[in-house]
């Protein structure tokens, strides 16, 4: 095991930030806060009034928002703490929990969006309904409630090598490896410390390829199919003008816009960080401290923008900032 004295087998860089790039980072990351905090909110009021237990569009909705809203407060509020200048550091214990957490809600942040666009998928693709699900009481959908529930856990359960390869170091330490689902340089002294350079690149690796490009590669394949049978439900509208779900093409294009343009977002966000970060895990040329700037920067863009665009899609959404901009 190399001991703390020596170089921590880890993840991130200490870089330098302008006071020009923390101003832009504190007004994304209080933008997110404020802008998921409303979704959360707003959407979860009319669920919670609903007595048939909510669209379930609505709830995947809430949940998404919700793992962005405690992103921003678990961590990014704490790097701006650090970009202020204030130096805080952690007990290793503390350091391994929070490690922990920040994986956790990164993780499930990923595969929260994930579930948005095949959810939208499996919306499109459905039938009219049968008699049955007609007459059938509705109540809170136990199979989607159950669904999120096993998003979280199972994300937990990635998040637990992060338990156990985390420590404490110090004002001088830096960072060998990084992570996307973790941040992206030392935050409260805590670093990453595996029992080589071989163990860390091989978890680094794995969690590239499984937790981070895969969500991506289905994103992108979710969001053509959403668009290709939509494209094949406008073709037939003509002929079968009294089918329900052919009656519902134009709100459902409606939405699928919005959800293919917070993919689209997504996609970008994720996927530059995901660049960024392994250019510097892999080849450590003279960019790497750019790439990390602008891996810290994508890491928000979604967290912050989101919300404006599910308010594009969302008619509550629309009405609540509406009424705020109006008083």
């Amino acid at each position: 095991m190399i001991s703390l004295q020596d170089e921590l087998v880890g993840m991130g860089l200490r870089v330098s930030v302008s006071p020009a790039q923390t101003a832009f980072y504190i007004m994304l990351v209080m933008l997110g806060i404020l802008g998921n905090a409303t979704v959360v909110c707003v959407i979860g009021k009319s669920v919670i009034m609903d007595r048939g237990g909510g669209r379930n569009s609505d709830i995947i909705i809430i949940n998404m928002a919700l793992s962005n809203l405690l992103v921003s407060v678990m961590r990014n509020t704490l790097l701006i703490i650090s970009d202020m200048g204030l130096e805080l550091y952690s007990s290793k214990e503390w350091c391994q929990f929070l490690m922990g957490i920040w994986v956790w809600l990164r993780s499930v942040n990923v595969w929260s969006t994930l579930f948005l666009s095949a959810f939208h998928l499996q919306t499109l693709r459905r039938v009219a309904p049968t008699m049955g699900t007609i007459n059938r009481p509705r109540g809170p959908p136990k199979t989607l409630l159950l669904s999120l529930a096993l998003i979280w856990l199972l994300n937990y359960f990635y998040s637990i090598p992060a338990h156990i390869f985390s420590t404490n170091g110090n004002m001088n330490s830096t960072e060998t490896l990084m992570l996307v689902s973790s941040t992206t340089r030392p935050l409260l002294g805590c670093v990453w410390n595996f029992p080589s350079n071989r163990s860390g690149l091989a978890y680094a690796t794995t969690s590239m390829v499984i937790h981070e490009t895969i969500p991506i590669i289905l994103m992108a394949i979710t969001n053509l199919s959403s668009l290709y049978t939509l494209y094949t439900h406008g073709r037939v509208r003509s002929s079968v003008q009294d089918a329900p779900v052919i009656k519902r093409v134009p709100a459902e294009r409606r939405a699928a816009k919005v959800i293919l343009a917070l993919i689209m977002l997504f996609i970008a966000s994720w996927g530059t960080s995901i660049i960024s970060v392994n250019y510097f895990n892999y080849n450590r040329g003279t960019s790497a401290e750019f790439l990390l700037v602008i891996a810290r920067f994508a890491n928000i863009i979604f967290i912050a923008m989101s919300p404006a665009v599910l308010a594009v899609g969302h008619r509550r959404l629309r009405s609540c900032i509406r009424a705020t901009l109006m008083h």
